[in-house]
């Protein structure tokens, strides 16, 4: 795709007062449901949701295994209990207080890389909570994933990563997202 032209989607997107997005791979796709947008479910007698919210979903079909459990990274559940809020018909996080605690502290987090540019190595990537399904649909909600900026470039990987950095909580990010990684690096 035409560099112009993903900037003009993004902008175009961006510029949306129901929507939030984000380029990935030259696309713009949303992140969040816009406000009053209809409920869809995503398996029978799941959750109720608009698409593109929720913790995301694991699928039983899917060939990469799920997350390990594991005790020296933050789970995700601590993460995707995001509640929102209408400010100017956008649709706006409300973290939690120990949420809001977690910002700007060193953190470890386990979860899949997806590259937001082509390319074998990468010090940019979103990390998600469950792995993609297919490459241009998001597994979940901005509450499962983030973006990460590593200090190193790092070989993509479909198996699961372990990353550790400073955390933000993004109160009102332009792209959408609820939290960002900065100064990370891989660990085992």
């Amino acid at each position: 795709m035409n560099p112009t032209h993903s900037r003009f989607a993004v902008q175009t997107l961006a510029a949306r007062p129901l929507g939030r997005s984000l380029a990935i791979f030259g696309l713009a796709v949303c992140l969040s449901a816009p406000v009053g947008a209809q409920s869809v479910p995503l398996l029978p007698g799941s959750i109720d949701l608009p698409a593109g919210t929720g913790p995301g979903v694991h699928g039983a079909n899917s060939p990469i295994a799920p997350l390990v459990p594991r005790a020296d990274v933050l789970p995700w559940s601590v993460l995707a209990d995001v509640k929102t809020q209408v400010v100017k018909k956008r649709s706006l996080p409300v973290f939690t207080a120990s949420q809001l605690g977690l910002n700007d502290k060193t953190q470890r987090l386990q979860g899949f890389m997806m590259p937001v540019e082509p390319g074998e190595k990468h010090t940019r990537m979103l990390l998600s909570a469950v792995p993609l399904s297919c490459n241009f649909c998001l597994p979940g909600g901005p509450e499962s994933m983030m973006e990460v900026r590593l200090k190193t470039p790092v070989k993509y990987s479909q198996d699961a990563v372990v990353v550790e950095g400073r955390l933000m909580v993004l109160k009102d990010d332009p792209y959408g997202l609820y939290y960002r990684l900065v100064d990370a690096v891989t660990v085992k």
